[in-house]
């Protein structure tokens, strides 16, 4: 039997709600007028296999320091003294080992205030939604991400629809609505429908989870968009909703939606509402779905934005919606539109959940009502949307099993080039089911891969021969068929012959005469201009150890010698064996020799026990004893997965792999003396 809309739906006294952006000039920088940007912050993306040493001391020499990270797509949120902003930009621009610089802009909410009030929710049946109800009201196991201000959570219409979602301005998962737009949003796409109370939503019995980026001010920055974006996908979320917008490009955006989109996520975002051609992120951002704002008449919203970065679009005047305190309100703007629309992706995937996104996107601009010019125009996309035949284009596919393999190829450096030094090689890769992991292969030998876009890797040609070497690439999607790129020759040509300059090698963490006891860290500094292959420790012409990457740093556990005086001397060879000693530094060692048993403390600071892990984990561990620590190992379900000779341990779990399921994390601490502590706690995917 088709859902009926409720009959006391028409009666409901309606609120109007009139909000007015503020600008507040404390909290954010203008540029050019229209962009706007968190002052004294950039967002940048470290190349890969850069030590994360080097970066670090890199923005310490301009004063700059990091202030928050999203690992998946390695783009850091740093922060520079504001007067030399630009100055920083510069110069990190112009490094070989950062990818991009960008200042952290700001995005707006995208409704536009008004006091008019309206008694019912035209929009559905506008959009055939109760045709379209008769087939499918949504899915549990097809949620939204409502990427906002957050939701009301006790809203009679939204809180039986709500999981548990994340809170990006106070990291934590309180998602209270700080504002009020998330949960007028929220309300668009999905609130609880014949219920006897309230509106009804697009995708009424599919789950709204909250993510707050938005804060009360209505402004949110593209790096908590960014990451709001990456946590939904992790959390395996197909519908993400965006209804902030600015005006400035991002590559943090981009690279946050090809991660998303690769893991087969639909990306809808508001046009936004100024009335202009001019873009407006992330909404014209590669893989979203822009959406700009029709009215009752299907004509175009007169503030909504539009161009030639329009997919579609959907009414944003006059919506009936939830509001904060429990109430109901009109609205305006594309603000609606859009979880309008990603409401009926919802729908889509509910009554097919085989879909790929790509075939999402392709059935809801296919099968929306053409308005304006014959086909795509600039103001309304493909058209308005229609719920009743997409989902009957939905129904009628029928998904051949993905057989199609993906198309990769090299992008840098070009075939038939010379190449030297250190290089970062570039790979496209694309597929409609999503990219799981670009392999590079260098003379048929597997070099690295990497799991996230944009695909790169770093090839240090000092360790080949100076003559041709061929470069492959291999993709695999997410159903493990494999696409081989062409095959791209390039020529090695190292100045190595001539290079007869030893490395300089210093050792920089203990002076001359220096008293030492228990477990420590020296750290030696080597540079050489053709590149240091390997640096070396000894210890009174011992060999206490080597390391292969800058920063290099040796564990020195001084309790396993006599107390008395020893010599140190670092050796460094560069890649064509070229030798450098840093001086001789003279140390005393002097332990108090006693009985040591008491086992080290050690605890397991993330996650909780107990906790529910997403795709992507870090796990993290410190540990402390009077005699100092010796080494920390990790093991997962008690196989060895990780040793570091420090009090500070950071593992990163990919888990996207791994079945549902139990597992157990445990983590030994080994002080000098050779006593163990372990904790131990049990997490869930």
């Amino acid at each position: 039997m088709a859902k009926k809309l409720r009959t006391n739906l028409q009666t409901i006294m309606t609120i109007a709600v009139a909000m007015v952006l503020v600008l507040v000039g404390s909290g954010l920088a203008q540029a050019g007028g229209s962009q706007k940007f968190v002052p004294g912050e950039l967002l940048i993306q470290v190349k890969p296999d850069v030590p994360r040493g080097d970066v670090d001391n890199l923005l310490h020499s301009h004063g700059a320091v990091t202030a928050g990270e999203i690992e998946n797509i390695k783009v850091r949120r740093i922060k520079v003294p504001e007067h030399a902003l630009e100055q920083v930009k510069k110069a990190l621009s112009n490094n070989p080992n950062i990818h991009f610089v960008e200042e952290n802009f700001i995005a707006e909410a995208g409704y536009v205030p008004n006091d008019e009030r309206y008694p019912s929710q035209w929009h559905l049946p506008t959009i055939e939604a109760p045709g379209a109800w008769d087939l499918t009201t949504g899915s549990p196991s097809t949620p939204i991400a409502i990427i906002d201000s957050g939701v009301d959570p006790t809203h009679p219409d939204l809180a039986g629809n709500l999981i548990t979602g994340y809170n990006f301005l106070d990291n934590n998962t309180d998602t209270q609505d700080v504002l009020g737009h998330g949960t007028a949003v929220a309300g668009s796409a999905a609130a609880m429908t014949d219920n006897v109370t309230g509106v009804a939503g697009v995708a009424g019995d599919s789950p709204i989870m909250p993510l707050v980026v938005l804060n009360a001010n209505d402004y949110a920055t593209y790096y908590d968009i960014a990451r709001a974006i990456n946590y939904a996908a992790d959390q395996g979320v197909r519908v993400m909703n965006i209804s902030i917008g600015g005006s400035s490009y991002s590559s943090t955006l981009q690279n946050a939606v090809n991660y998303a989109w690769d893991k087969g996520a639909v990306i809808v975002a508001c046009a936004h509402n100024y009335s202009t051609d001019t873009p407006y992120y992330p909404a014209a951002c590669t893989n979203v779905v822009a959406v700009s704002a029709t009215t009752s008449s299907d004509t175009l919203a007169s503030f909504s934005n539009y161009g030639n970065w329009i997919d579609i679009s959907a009414p944003g005047s006059y919506i009936l919606t939830t509001t904060r305190g429990g109430g109901y309100g009109n609205w305006n703007g594309t603000s609606f539109s859009s979880p309008i629309t990603a409401g009926v992706a919802a729908l889509i995937l509910s009554a097919n959940p085989s879909l790929t996104n790509a075939q999402v996107v392709e059935i809801l601009t296919q099968n929306a009502d053409d308005l304006g010019s014959t086909g795509f125009d600039n103001y309304f996309g493909y058209g308005r949307v229609n719920a009743l035949q997409s989902i009957l284009a939905a129904l009628a596919a029928v998904p051949d099993g993905d057989t199609i393999d993906p198309s990769v190829a090299i992008t840098s450096p070009q075939n038939d080039t010379t190449v030297n030094g250190s290089l970062t090689v570039s790979v496209s890769a694309a597929d409609e089911g999503g990219v799981d992991r670009v392999e590079l292969y260098v003379d048929g030998e597997l070099l690295s891969s990497d799991t996230a876009s944009p695909y790169t890797f770093a090839w240090d040609t000092y360790g080949y021969a100076n003559s041709e070497h061929e470069l492959m690439a291999v993709a695999y999607d997410t159903a493990g068929n494999a696409g081989w790129s062409s095959v791209i020759t390039v020529t090695v040509a190292n100045e190595s012959d001539d290079d007869t300059q030893a490395p300089v090698v210093a050792i920089t963490s203990i002076q001359g005469g220096a008293l030492v006891s228990g477990g420590i860290t020296v750290d030696v500094s080597a540079t050489d201009d053709g590149g240091v292959a390997l640096v070396e420790l000894y210890v009174d012409g011992v060999l206490l150890d080597e390391d292969i990457t800058s920063p290099y740093s040796f564990f020195w556990d001084t309790t396993t010698y006599a107390n008395g005086t020893y010599e140190l001397v670092a050796v460094a060879y560069d890649t064509v064996g070229n030798q450098g000693v840093s001086e001789v530094i003279s140390v005393s060692v002097e332990n108090v020799i006693f009985e040591d048993t008491e086992a080290p403390a050690v605890t397991i600071t993330s996650p909780g026990d107990g906790a529910s892990i997403g795709n992507l984990e870090t796990v993290l561990a410190s540990a402390s004893d009077d005699s100092g620590i010796s080494r920390m190992e990790l093991f997962l379900d008690g196989e060895l997965k990780a040793v570091k000779y420090a009090t500070e341990l950071k593992w990163n779990w990919n888990t996207r792999k791994l079945s549902n399921g139990a597992y157990t994390l445990s983590v030994k601490a080994f002080d000098t003396a050779g006593n163990e502590g372990v904790h131990t706690i049990t997490v869930y995917k």
